[in-house]
């Protein structure tokens, strides 16, 4: 007897929680966004629009005897930053001929599972391509972390160079970054390990997190994303007073995480690190701030997956998965970036 759609759905409707959060998992930025208050979810509209002040409200009139007049002059402080929705979905598809060839209910269910995981696995290769590298060929409409000009990356959010309009040229939700006032709002903090990591790595890390902490309007860093070779360099140095622990008893999917500070440091593996070498710089560290930057997701589109159904003219059914939503910034003056830490 075939199985019917609505079994097939409720298979599916069942496992989606459990791919869903085994994608966050294994996705360092989304683990650790989604435990420090790192993603939003909004019902929808045509963009997502953060209010930024981009100019003070009034002026401080300070007085002499106390008869001074004071200055009414306002402006209007805010103008938004408007991102747009990055929509991407994918198809589970079931054929008749596979059916017969594999009859019995558990038999069919096996390949629905087997096709959910391996739909959620390139979802999630695709989004930490996008999210951490800047350089998915399919989640180009989906904001970035990297914001190497050079790489082509021209909204992603972390750049190298000084905190100024000359020295970051990426626009941040459409907006200039030098009309937030004094330019500190959307300017990030950067330093160079200067390719010897062994001698200024933690230098370099410890003026970064001092600078971000005296700049950010809210919060502090609290993960450390890591190139492999970045993360190797950082280990090689605290090596002799390291210290191992289990790591399910941390949470953290079983990937290593070491500790800078208050801050988790965790290798990521999509990290452009030495990739980018051929603009003469390696970004080895981001230092993220999820006070500053959110993962902004539609609620009714979070993976949300489909019932089955007959496709027609074919002799197939499907579901598919659905996902809405995108990385944005409120401020970068609390988050940083390291470069050239390859080398130790």
């Amino acid at each position: 007897m075939p199985i019917s759609n609505d079994l097939l759905s409720g298979t599916l409707f069942s496992i989606r929680d459990k791919e869903v959060d085994e994608l966050f998992q294994k996705v360092p930025y989304l683990e650790y966004a989604k435990k420090l208050g790192g993603i939003e979810y909004e019902d929808g509209g045509i963009k997502i629009q953060r209010p930024l002040s981009v100019t003070n409200h009034s002026t401080i009139t300070q007085f002499a005897t106390g008869y001074e007049p004071m200055s009414l002059a306002v402006s209007d402080t805010m103008q938004p930053a408007l991102y747009d929705w990055c929509d991407f979905g994918a198809p589970i598809v079931i054929t008749k001929k596979e059916e017969l060839e594999n009859q019995g209910e558990k038999a069919i269910i096996k390949i629905v599972e087997a096709r959910m995981r391996n739909v959620m696995g390139l979802l999630r290769r695709e989004l930490a391509t996008q999210v951490v590298g800047g350089n998915s060929t399919v989640l180009t409409a989906l904001n970035s972390l990297c914001g190497d000009p050079v790489s082509g990356v021209a909204t992603g959010f972390l750049q190298q160079g000084l905190p100024t309009a000359a020295g970051q040229t990426n626009t941040i939700g459409g907006l200039n970054r030098a009309l937030v006032p004094d330019g500190a709002g959307l300017f990030n903090r950067s330093g160079t390990a200067a390719a010897a990591f062994g001698t200024n790595g933690i230098r370099v890390m410890q003026s970064l997190g001092a600078e971000t902490m005296a700049r950010a309007p809210m919060g502090e860093v609290k993960l450390i994303l890591a190139s492999e070779a970045g993360f190797a360099n950082y280990r090689r140095t605290l090596f002799a007073n390291e210290r191992y622990t289990d790591p399910k008893a941390t949470g953290n999917a079983g990937y290593m995480a070491l500790a800078f500070g208050n801050s988790a440091v965790v290798q990521d593996v999509f990290m452009p690190g030495a990739a980018l070498l051929d603009t003469g710089v390696a970004t080895s560290m981001y230092f993220l701030n999820f006070d500053s930057i959110k993962f902004v997701i539609h609620k009714d589109a979070d993976f949300a997956v489909s019932a089955f159904e007959n496709v027609s003219g074919t002799v197939a059914r499907a579901a598919q998965i659905y996902w809405k939503g995108q990385l944005i910034a409120d401020n970068l003056s609390g988050c940083a970036l390291l470069s050239n830490g390859e080398v130790f």
